[in-house]
């Protein structure tokens, strides 16, 4: 409300922005800055901090605090809070367990903060998109590690994943817990959970912290998020959150995301349960729908689509995603092996019809790939040799030279074809054969290494 009053008002601006409320896209009246009245996101205490509390309350968490900088920015936050916590009570470098699957803004923060890496490998080699764990396999982890007088920080999972698998996070929540650590979740995808029939929003199934997209499966614009911190979370976890979220996130929040997250609350509140009630069962019918067409699905994330197109024998799935675009449909990814596509209530009739139609008509051909698909490499038996931290790895000189020439090199960055995915090799791990495969056959050509 206070955006727009402002907006209507006919204020003098001799203030940032410099378009001072005028422009060609339309929106900048409602673009302000730390005007009196506006807040300040780092420092909330008035509009944003009663809209945070507003957010908080909808999602069931202790606190909420909105980030402009996605998933990204509140996945830093949450390792460093984390790693406070930890060195609150004990000496040395602070060690998270973390799914393989990590988004590369962990991998950053890791760098950023100093904190140490355990990889967790998936359990199942299925796709570089999905790192599955069990909770008796995170507790064969933390056995092994604690038995090595090592003591974790905090398990870090990413749940649901890129292809809309959703782990058993109330079972890694208790073993987390029983083994004296924190559950961090990045539910970048996951947002919408919270307001299904059944809830299973993170926050529900027991993390401490975890990171959502708002942007990514609500209305509300890109680069918009939450970092909550869960009700069971220890006290005072949350007491550096602010800050935390400004050491990694611009001093000029856009106020257009703030207000997009704000207007959602309402959203929320009001439309969201039927909303996505309605949507899930449309989605549903649509899955129905292309598993009697004869396609194989994969995935069991409500509103994500994932079609499995080796499974499906329907050639590369960049194939079928290219046909789908011959029907003005854009997908969400495309690789090899899968197809992903994500519904969300703002989706028309017209969307679901026009998929129907397609997929009808495509299967009818079947046709869409000449030739055998090479064999996928396996990539969860085995992680490479670290030879340095990924933050050692920050101060080294780099080069970027083809992954066919990257063997027994030093990784400089992280290299995935989508986000969040396995990855093939981390900063300071050492290229080996196997990583070069993966990278190959998920099209990476180009690899940065140390000098």
């Amino acid at each position: 409300d206070f955006c727009r009053e402002y907006s209507q008002q006919n204020k003098t601006r001799l203030h940032m922005p410099g378009h001072k409320g005028l422009g060609m896209l339309g929106v900048e009246a409602f673009d302000l800055t730390e005007v009196k009245g506006a807040d300040s996101l780092y420092e909330a205490e008035g509009i944003i901090a009663e809209s945070e509390a507003n957010a908080a309350k909808l999602f069931g968490s202790r606190r909420t605090f909105y980030s402009a900088g996605g998933s990204s920015q509140s996945i830093r936050a949450m390792c460093l809070l984390a790693c406070q916590h930890w060195s609150s009570d004990h000496n040395g470098t602070p060690l998270i367990l973390a799914g393989r699957n990590a988004h590369k803004s962990f991998v950053q923060a890791s760098q950023l903060i100093g904190f140490d890496v355990e990889w967790m490998a998936s359990e199942e080699d299925y796709s570089l998109c999905r790192c599955a764990i069990s909770p008796d396999g995170l507790e064969m982890h933390l056995e092994r590690v604690m038995s090595e007088g090592r003591k974790v920080a905090a398990v870090y999972v990413t749940s649901p994943d890129y292809l809309g698998h959703v782990l058993d996070l109330r079972g890694l929540a208790d073993v987390a817990h029983r083994y004296g650590t924190l559950l961090l979740v990045d539910n970048a995808h996951g947002a919408y959970l919270k307001f299904l029939p059944e809830d299973i929003h993170p926050l529900t199934l027991g993390a401490d912290a975890c990171a959502d997209s708002a942007h990514k499966t609500l209305p509300v614009l890109t680069g918009g998020g939450y970092l909550h911190i869960g009700a069971g979370a220890p006290v005072g976890f949350e007491d550096t959150a602010r800050d935390a979220m400004c050491l990694f996130g611009s001093t000029s929040p856009s106020y257009l995301v703030l207000q997009s997250l704000d207007l959602a609350n309402d959203w929320l509140e009001k439309t969201a349960p039927a909303a996505f009630s309605k949507t899930v069962e449309r989605v549903d019918a649509v899955k129905a729908l292309m598993q009697s067409e004869g396609l194989t699905l994969t995935g069991d994330e409500p509103l994500k689509v994932t079609v499995d197109c080796a499974s499906s024998h329907i050639g590369f799935g960049t194939v079928f995603a290219d046909r789908l675009r011959d029907f003005d449909i854009e997908c969400e990814y495309a690789d090899r092996d899968v197809v992903v596509l994500m519904f969300a209530p703002n989706n028309t009739n017209e969307d679901y019809e026009k998929l129907s139609i397609a997929v009808h008509m495509l299967m009818q051909v079947q046709k869409l790939m000449p030739g055998s698909d090479p064999e996928r490499p396996s990539f969860s038996d085995r992680l490479p040799e670290r030879v340095l931290t990924p933050r050692e790895v920050l101060l080294h000189p780099t080069e970027t030279i083809p992954v066919s020439d990257a063997e027994g090199r030093i990784a400089a960055d992280v290299h995935i074809g989508c986000p969040p995915a396995v990855l093939p090799v981390v900063p300071g791990e050492k290229v080996d054969r196997n990583a070069v495969a993966v990278m190959d056959y998920y099209g990476i050509r180009s690899i940065t290494v140390l000098k």
